[in-house]
């Protein structure tokens, strides 16, 4: 059994400063074509192999990679609207089969999925290659409905809550989680604007220090806002617990709400599914565009309370746009469009979200300051869901109208949500000074995390410690 010296500090930073430069994220076909080339190419250490079949009938492919003791599952697409994870997918493949030195001392063998949906991210695909601006993603934006993401369909059972329609995709990746029992697992993920934060499975205060000094090192700030959810477990500074559909529905039940009302059909995560092998699982997060207000912790005038009064009302306006428009085009809908099938869901969930937003306004623990990060990543959240959604909903009217089957309501709300929707981009564009962060920079920083969480999982056991 091996058992090789954990990876330093210096020796992670030095990794990342060799990550080259990266142009564009790359298309379903080109991340394939590059992952099976790695195969082609270094036949002794990688193997190419079909994992599963998307819902359209595209092969998904894993690429092996060495012979260790210990197993992990690297995988990209898992949100299609998250291309960072590709380019990540792609070096850590490079690097591992060209540097057997490093592949010997980590002692896994890696299973490294370049995008779990590519049907999914084939919609993105549009805002891939143009200077990066908030107005053009949402335009080619596509996320999906909870029950199609991979992210959200698996197996779930508990209490009220009960989920089996596992999609073909979540399969592939259930069965390479089983077949393998990794002792590490990263799904790969991303913002859009603001800072670096993380999620782990569990507590680990030995990663702690690795995981701040990367971001640090390649100048992309840590998020100190809001988290995702409220109920997400805080470990340290941008590094949270993982989301548990458990605790959502104790959430709910604690301020009074129904349960079930916020789960929209969907299941559980593949971290949640790993955890019966004792997989740890890392998740970074990180942004397009970074914001120095997103690490900024200093209290203002401003009282918590009121950010989140603030962010109920502004999700009640977008709430009822999107509601106009459905219920204004939906009896001449003719197209069971994906943007559509997002969109609705998204809608009638704001509700619930309406309600928990402004019950926790009123606890006596939000009479406090807010920090400049929490009036920052609140107000951000709302520009984020408005470029989102009104982008969705852009694409549904416009796929009726490019089928020929738009009547004249359908052509009076495309046009409505195009000037509304300009409008948000705009706002959303002149909201705050951000700087576009070079790929290069976002991939390693994912890359030096995945190395810094995979030595530490592989060595959960050893007393040593890490300088």
């Amino acid at each position: 059994m091996k058992n090789p010296s954990a990876l330093t500090l210096d020796r992670i930073l030095g990794l990342v400063d060799e990550v080259p430069a990266v142009d564009r994220f790359p298309t379903v076909d080109a991340l394939v074509a590059e992952l099976g080339r790695i195969a082609l190419d270094r036949p002794s250490v990688a193997r190419w192999r079909r994992i599963g079949t998307s819902r359209l009938g595209e092969p998904i492919h894993s690429l092996t990679v060495g012979r260790g003791e210990h197993h992990a599952v690297v995988f990209g697409g898992v949100h299609p609207n998250e291309p960072i994870g590709g380019p990540t997918a792609i070096h850590l493949a490079r690097t591992l089969t060209a540097d057997a030195e490093l592949l010997d001392e980590l002692d896994y063998t890696w299973h490294i999925i370049g995008c779990i949906d590519p049907d999914g991210m084939r919609l993105n695909e549009g805002w891939f290659g143009a200077s990066l601006d908030r107005g053009v993603l949402g335009r080619h934006f596509y996320r999906p409905a909870f029950n199609e993401q991979v992210a959200w369909t698996f197996p779930l059972e508990y209490k009220e809550l009960y989920f089996d329609g596992v999609l073909p995709e979540t399969l592939a990746l259930m069965r390479l989680i089983d077949e393998t029992q990794p002792t590490f697992m990263c799904g790969l993920h991303n913002g859009e604007l603001g800072g670096a934060y993380y999620f782990l499975s569990e507590e680990a205060p030995a990663l702690y220090q690795l995981l701040h000094a990367i971001p640090d090192h390649v100048g992309i700030p840590l998020n100190e806002g809001e988290p995702e959810l409220p109920f997400i477990p805080r470990y340290e500074r941008a590094i949270f617990g993982d989301i548990k559909v458990e605790d959502q529905y104790e959430f709910a039940v604690a301020m009074g709400l129904d349960p079930t009302a916020g789960f929209l059909d969907a299941g559980s995560s593949p971290d949640s599914y790993a955890r019966r092998y004792g997989t740890f699982s890392l998740i970074s997060e990180l942004p397009y565009w970074a914001a120095s207000e997103a690490s900024n912790t200093t209290p203002t005038n401003t009282l918590y309370s009121q950010v989140l009064l603030d962010t109920a009302t502004s999700l009640e306006d977008l709430r009822l746009v999107l509601s106009d428009v459905l219920d204004s085009v939906q009896s001449q809908l003719r197209l069971d469009t994906p943007f559509l099938r997002a969109t609705r869901p998204y809608v009638s969930s704001l509700a619930q979200q309406i309600a928990e937003t402004s019950h926790r306004a009123e606890l006596p623990e939000s009479r406090r300051p807010a920090t400049a990060a929490e009036v920052f990543s609140s107000a951000d959240n709302i520009h984020s869901v408005r470029i989102r959604y009104g982008g969705m909903t852009r694409r549904f009217l416009e796929a009726e109208i490019n089928a020929g089957y738009a009547r004249p309501t359908i052509r009076t709300q495309y046009r409505r949500m195009c000037q509304i929707y300009d409008e948000w981009a705009a706002a959303a564009n002149n909201a705050m000074p951000a700087t576009t962060l070079p790929i290069r920079d976002l991939v390693g920083l994912q890359y030096g995390a995945i190395l810094a969480a995979a030595d530490y999982a592989a060595r959960r056991g050893d007393t040593s410690t890490r300088r």
